[in-house]
C-alpha cells in the first residue's frame, strides 16, 4: 500500500461541514470515504464510491480536482489540501476488480444504448442492476468512447476501461462493437426489435474549424481525430496546436511524446481555458504557450497569426502585424459538436440552435421512448458531470419503462 496513500487519509479532518464534498459534482461521501478506509474497510469505501459514481475510478484520474474536492478542502486555505483524488483512486482501482454484482430479477424489458461513453457506461450499468436487458452499441472497435480516443493514455490507461468492459460483461450487459447506429441499422430497427427503451450518448466528434484560409490544407488536423490514433501522423519536428483548452493540452503533450521536437499552443486570449495543473503539466513537458496569438490563415510552411494586446481587464485593444510561426503540421483543438448521422435517420428527433440533440433536464428528447445526455446534449463537459447527469437520467429511464410494463 503506498504509504502516501495512508498519509494523505490521517490528515483528513474529518469536518462536520464537508466543503470537499459541496465541491464535488457527483457528490462523492468524500469523509466517509476516507473514514472507511483509515478503519481497514476498502471494500466498503470502494462499494461506496461505485454505488455513487460508476466511474469512480476514472474520475479519480481525469476529475479538475484543484477546482472541485480539493480546490474546496479546508487545509488548502493555509497549506496544501487532502490529496483525495490519489485516496479515491486506491481505493477504487483496487475495489474495481473485485466488484460483485447483485442485480434484480429480470424484468423482461430490452434497453439499447447508443455509444459507450461516460454516459452510455453509467446508464448501462445502472439499468442491467435494476433488472433491465442492456445492449451497448458502439460505433468504433472498443469501448470507453471520448474516455479511449480522446484522452491520452499517459493520463488515462486504456487497461481501466478494459477491466470495465469485463465487469459490465459479467454483469450480463452485451456489447455490440464495430455497430454505428444511423448506417445499417437504424433507431426504428431497434424499435422494431423490442428495445422499449433506447438512450443515445454517441458523444461529440465533429471537429468545431477555424473557418480561414489554409484549413484544408495537408499540414492540418483535428485534435478530436488526431488523439483517436495518434500513431498514423506524421506531424515533423514543428507542430503548432490552435486552441487552448485540456484538449490542446493533451494533443501538444501527445505530440511530443509522438516524436516532435517543438510544440506551440496558441491561445488567441490572455491566459488560457486549460485547468491550471493541465497547463502545469504541459509546460514541463516543455510546451510553449503563445497567448494573444490571434491566427488568420494557414500555409504550407506553418501559422500566420498577429501577436494581441490586452489591458489590465483581460480585453483586446490592439493586434501587431501579421507573423509566420513556421511549422510542420498545425492541429486544431477548438472544440467540437455533434454529428446528425442518427438524427438525420430518426423522425421525430431534434437539434438544439447549438447542433446538439434536443433534450430535456430528465434527458427526454423529442420523440418518446428515446433518451440522451453527456456530451451530445451539453457539448464538451467533463467527465463527472456526465456520470452525475446520467444518474437521473437513468432514473427517468426506469419510471418511464415500469410505466410501459404488461
Amino acid at each position: 500500500m503506498p504509504i502516501h496513500v495512508v498519509n494523505e487519509a490521517q490528515r483528513c479532518l474529518q469536518c462536520k461541514v464537508p466543503r470537499c464534498r459541496t465541491g464535488c459534482p457527483i457528490n462523492t461521501s468524500i469523509p466517509e470515504m476516507i473514514r472507511l478506509f483509515r478503519e481497514n474497510r476498502l471494500n466498503d469505501a470502494g462499494k461506496m464510491l461505485f454505488e455513487n459514481n460508476p466511474l469512480s475510478v476514472v474520475c479519480s484520474l481525469v476529475c479538475d480536482h484543484e477546482k472541485q474536492c480539493e480546490g474546496h478542502c479546508i487545509l488548502g486555505v493555509k497549506g496544501a489540501p487532502v490529496h483525495i483524488s490519489s485516496i479515491e483512486n486506491y481505493i477504487s482501482d483496487t475495489y474495481l476488480d473485485r466488484l460483485s454484482w447483485s442485480p434484480e430479477p429480470r424484468k423482461g424489458q430490452k434497453v439499447g444504448i447508443i455509444g459507450s461513453g461516460p454516459a452510455g457506461i453509467t446508464i448501462a450499468v445502472i439499468l442491467q442492476q435494476k433488472g433491465y436487458d442492456v445492449t451497448i452499441f458502439e460505433s468504433k472497435e472498443k469501448i470507453g468512447g471520448v474516455l479511449r480516443y480522446g484522452i491520452p493514455a499517459f493520463r488515462l490507461p486504456k487497461e481501466i476501461l478494459d477491466r470495465y468492459r469485463d465487469q459490465m460483461r459479467k454483469l450480463g450487459i452485451k456489447i455490440r462493437p464495430n455497430t454505428a447506429i444511423g448506417r445499417s441499422l437504424t433507431v426504428d430497427d431497434m424499435q422494431r426489435d423490442g428495445y422499449e427503451a433506447i438512450f443515445i450518448g454517441t458523444g461529440v466528434w465533429k471537429a468545431n474549424k477555424l473557418g480561414i484560409k489554409g484549413e484544408s490544407l495537408g499540414n492540418v488536423h483535428y485534435a478530436i481525430d488526431y488523439l483517436v490514433d495518434p500513431d498514423v501522423y506524421d506531424l515533423g519536428d514543428d507542430v503548432v496546436v490552435i486552441g487552448a483548452g485540456n484538449s490542446a493540452m493533451d494533443v501538444a503533450r501527445t505530440a511530443l511524446r509522438k516524436g516532435a521536437r517543438h510544440v506551440a499552443v496558441f491561445s488567441h486570449s490572455h491566459d488560457a481555458s486549460a485547468s491550471p495543473r493541465e497547463l502545469e503539466y504541459a509546460i514541463a513537458d516543455g510546451v510553449e504557450i503563445y497567448y494573444g496569438a490571434c491566427t488568420e490563415e494557414i500555409s504550407d510552411e506553418g501559422v500566420i497569426y498577429r501577436q494581441a494586446e490586452f489591458d489590465d481587464q483581460g480585453n483586446r485593444i490592439s493586434l501587431g502585424e501579421p507573423v509566420l510561426m513556421k511549422a510542420d503540421s498545425v492541429i486544431v483543438a477548438i472544440g467540437q459538436g455533434a454529428q446528425n448521422r442518427i438524427v438525420s435517420t430518426t423522425t421525430g428527433l431534434e437539434m438544439s440552435s447549438r447542433g446538439l440533440l434536443e433534450a430535456d433536464e430528465h434527458g427526454n428528447t423529442t420523440r418518446p421512448g428515446i433518451f440522451a445526455s453527456g456530451d451530445v446534449v451539453s457539448g464538451a463537459k467533463t467527465v463527472v458531470e456526465a456520470v452525475n447527469y446520467s444518474k437521473k437520467v437513468a432514473d427517468e429511464m426506469d419510471a418511464y419503462l415500469t410505466s410501459i410494463r404488461k
